[in-house]
């Protein structure tokens, strides 16, 4: 069965309808769908929604889409974000929108989120062994001759079981060799030697087909500019010598990837070098957490630090959380825990306090400790903070930001609700 078109999949995403599977959305909004919703332009602060409330910012997530379509352009790469950032089919398509290749995705079932809402072009980045998910692909790409799917492989024993599982499939499908960052990275081949070994396995089986070279540089161990820089020269090293010696047979194209969000700058500077090969190459770049970046670990990171000249990532999201108790003038308590905010990298970041409409900085706030539904406050001489304020809080690792929100108001400056975004994981 074929993927429907992105706008009818959203459309009926747009008429689910509005009930308690969505926390922080008004109580009186139950029933009404979310295009209705939508339609209504609630204000964030003052019509029914309920803390803890997570939004995002409809300006600096557009801006954010702006800002990586550029630079993609300007250094003349393929993008492929990665979806497992944010599961949400309505930001897939955005990002396509603003001149996406398609879509990077982790396993299956993600897959099969970004099929179900009509996305053409999927990079795998993981082996996949799975028999009933390989049929389930193959199947998909014998009925949509529109779909494309990429594959890492990177054992002759994947190889196997990837081709036993793909018999009697009408189109072979897509794999590329994923080259490890290194000794103790995650997956992938540690040696060019028994990439060599992989590409041979491939080659002796019908049901795949090899059309490129693929890594992630951010398992590169004590990464800095000059071992990313290295291992990416590896990669393409590696491409051209399967170039040269024929291995890409049956394909229109090269594929080159590599690109998480901390080092995509270097990316860009060494598939720059790429040399002219047998075929075109399709330069294909992953980064996913710049669609919402954040206020910790990649507002950290980002490589637009190092080249402030190319633009600077906003951070799109805030936590809205409620003071419920103040139990001495050091401390005080909101209602939003780890159930809400992301904790993995770092805790929540006490940016803004809210009472009767007016915001002022969070002085004197640190979140130090966060429970199942509460943050724990530590509050100093200058913090001016009492029960019923709105505490804005900044997150850290937009993966395990958007994994806790199934239904994402977006909203404008002024709290104007705009959109809703639907996650999937």
């Amino acid at each position: 069965m074929t993927a429907d078109s992105p706008s009818e999949a959203l459309a009926r995403l747009a008429e689910d309808r509005v009930d308690h599977r969505f926390k922080g959305l008004p109580p009186d909004a139950d029933d009404l769908t979310v295009a209705e919703l939508a339609a209504q332009r609630r204000n964030l602060f003052t019509d029914g929604f309920a803390t803890p409330v997570l939004a995002l910012s409809a300006e600096r997530l557009e801006h954010n889409l702006r800002l990586m379509e550029t630079y993609s352009a300007r250094h003349g790469l393929a993008f492929a974000p990665h979806g497992k950032t944010s599961m949400a089919p309505q930001l897939f398509q955005r990002q396509i929108e603003h001149g996406a290749w398609g879509i990077t995705l982790a396993v299956p079932h993600q897959v099969r989120v970004a099929r179900a809402f009509g996305t053409r072009r999927v990079f795998l980045a993981n082996e996949l062994v799975d028999p009933a998910a390989l049929r389930w692909i193959s199947a998909e790409l014998d009925a949509d001759p529109d779909f494309r799917l990429i594959c890492y492989v990177d054992s002759v024993r994947g190889i196997e079981l990837m081709d036993a599982a793909l018999r009697g499939a009408a189109r072979p499908l897509d794999v590329v060799v994923e080259l490890a960052a290194g000794d103790g990275a995650r997956t992938g081949v540690r040696t060019e030697a028994e990439c060599a070994a992989v590409a041979d396995a491939v080659a002796a089986v019908p049901t795949l087909r090899l059309v490129g070279v693929a890594g992630y540089e951010g398992e590169v161990p004590d990464a800095d500019p000059e071992r990313v820089h290295a291992w990416l020269r590896r990669l393409v090293s590696l491409a051209v010598a399967f170039d040269k010696e024929g291995r890409f047979g049956g394909t229109d194209e090269v594929v080159v990837s590599a690109g998480g969000s901390a080092w995509f700058d270097a990316v860009a500077d060494v598939f720059a070098e790429i040399p002219e090969l047998s075929l075109p190459v399709l330069k294909l770049l992953r980064s996913g957490a710049y669609v919402s970046h954040d206020d910790g670990h990649y507002r950290k990171i980002t490589p637009f630090n190092r080249v402030p000249e190319e633009g600077a990532l906003e951070p799109a999201f805030r936590l809205w959380a409620q003071v419920v108790s103040r139990p001495s003038p050091e401390q005080a308590f909101v209602n939003a825990g780890k159930r809400d905010a992301a904790y993995d990298l770092h805790l929540p970041f006490a940016q803004v306090v809210r009472r009767e409409g007016v915001e002022r900085p969070a002085d004197g706030i640190e979140v130090t400790g966060l429970s199942d539904q509460h943050a724990w406050l530590r509050t100093g001489p200058e913090a001016d903070l009492e029960v019923g304020d709105w505490l804005g809080l900044g997150l850290s690792h937009p993966c395990t930001s958007f994994d806790k929100w199934q239904l994402i108001p977006v909203a404008e400056a002024d709290g104007t609700v705009v959109d809703y975004i639907r996650t999937y994981f």
